[in-house]
């Protein structure tokens, strides 16, 4: 049985999540909360598999509740909710511990998809989603480590592969592109992941980018962009650390909560 506690600060959303989980026979909701301090709390107390956590909330956000959480070695699963594709504070969450993160708007099926992800020790990102944002909010910032200090672990062979696996590659397309079979590109990943004390791919993606390994598209966006919406159907990818991959593909379908509310505006600097 999955373990899941909802966080969100909005009633009607988490009501919506529990009514959607609970109809599976796998799938058990421990608890919601409608802060980041209460879901600290409730995280150390229920140690649920999969959380569930709003990135926007007032007093303590979904950043900083994942940052506790990870800093203090909890192993639930964060997967992170946002309301917009390209919102600058996922990028925050991602690295903070996040595990991957679902778009409210997703249809049902793909939230349960992506609970059974989280909660198997799996990275879940939608390919083409993740790195547009990580593209248009890496370039905004500096390197925050030397590039020469972690890489220095890695082989030649292993540098080509992180490259590759930051541009969105998929194991057969890097396979493809090296002339390898996606068995070794597979055992390339766990070794790159290992040696850079990463947990899955979307650290690794992060990574790459923070230390200048890859260098952010010049014909994306400059500024934030806060009310691009994903396309409900878009399909959405889940890799474990091995490199091991699969797909599901959403319909179009319904919100949550039936209606598609403007998000709060968070302050920046949080």
């Amino acid at each position: 049985m999955i373990r899941v506690l909802i966080v969100d600060d909005q009633a009607l959303v988490r009501a919506g999540f529990r009514m959607i989980l609970e109809a599976q026979p796998d799938i058990e909701v421990e608890g919601e909360v409608g802060d980041g301090a209460r879901a600290v709390d409730e995280v150390r107390r229920l140690r649920p598999d999969v959380v569930l956590m709003d990135i926007r909330m007032p007093g303590l956000d979904g950043i900083a509740a994942t940052r506790r959480l990870t800093d203090a070695g909890v192993p639930s699963r964060i997967v992170i909710l946002t309301t917009y594709d390209l919102d600058e504070y996922v990028f925050d969450a991602l690295a903070a511990g996040a595990c991957g993160f679902l778009l409210k708007h997703v249809p049902p099926e793909e939230l349960v998809h992506g609970v059974r992800v989280a909660a198997a020790g799996d990275a879940l990102l939608a390919p083409s989603i993740t790195k547009r944002l990580i593209e248009e909010f890496a370039k905004q910032r500096a390197p925050v480590r030397a590039a020469g200090t972690d890489l220095d672990t890695l082989t030649e062979r292993e540098r080509e592969v992180i490259r590759l696996l930051a541009r969105g590659m998929s194991n057969p397309e890097i396979a493809r592109d090296l002339k390898v079979g996606e068995a070794t590109v597979k055992t390339h990943v766990a070794h790159v992941l290992d040696k850079l004390g990463l947990r899955d791919r979307v650290q690794a993606v992060i990574f790459a980018y923070e230390v200048g390994l890859i260098k952010p598209r010049r014909f994306l966006t400059a500024s934030p962009v806060r009310g691009r919406r994903a396309p409900a159907a878009s399909p959405w990818q889940w890799t474990s650390r091995s490199g091991a991959q699969g797909t599901t593909s959403g319909a179009d379908g319904p919100t949550v909560n039936g209606t598609d509310r403007p998000q709060k505006e968070m302050p920046h600097g949080k």
